[in-house]
């Protein structure tokens, strides 16, 4: 009789407890632009053209949880608050559409579209929540321009205003259109 009040009871407990429910993330890209036209006519011909070939994230940030740094050598990878897509690709398509709105005079995509193009890798070493209520952007982009190559790191750290994983997902979106703006001032003053 006391083994079946036993289990009664455990049984009860765990009826009780909640289970966590996953969320999902997807970075917001700004607001809506106007959309770019691809054809075969004179004007995109003539268009200069960027191919965002890859972003690449090291393997900590590469799962599907979003990372968050807890101390300076501790960082923990979320199970709860999952990313809607791989990062890498969320990245690239951000950036794609960043530059896009910032560069209106150039074509911007994530495939080569022309044997003449410029070509950006980004190399994201940092994307994630920290300790101090910062949320940290690092790593290096290279352009291949015209021939040369032109290589800069970058490091943001951008304070949350408010808690929690959606804050935190909306000051790392802020932070990647900030860099997509300092990418499209470099190549501005290329030309």
């Amino acid at each position: 009789m006391k083994k079946w009040l036993i289990a009664l009871t455990a049984l009860s407990i765990s009826a009780c407890s909640s289970t966590a429910d996953t969320t999902y993330y997807q970075l917001p890209a700004g607001s809506a632009g106007a959309a770019t036209r691809v054809g075969g006519d004179a004007q995109t011909a003539s268009q200069p053209m960027i191919w965002v070939q890859q972003v690449t994230v090291p393997d900590h940030l590469a799962g599907n949880g979003v990372v968050y740094q807890t101390s300076d050598v501790k960082y923990v990878i979320a199970s709860q608050n999952l990313w809607a897509s791989p990062l890498d690709q969320q990245l690239q398509q951000t950036l794609v559409t960043n530059l896009s709105r910032a560069l209106p005079g150039r074509l911007v995509s994530a495939t080569p579209l022309s044997e003449q193009h410029d070509t950006l890798n980004v190399n994201v070493t940092n994307f994630q929540g920290r300790y101090d209520g910062k949320a940290v952007i690092s790593g290096e982009w290279v352009l291949q321009h015209q021939g040369r190559l032109i290589k800069q790191s970058f490091n943001l750290q951008l304070p949350q205003q408010e808690d929690g994983y959606d804050a935190l997902v909306r000051t790392l979106a802020n932070g990647w259109q900030q860099q997509a703006q300092q990418i499209a001032q470099t190549l501005t003053a290329l030309n």
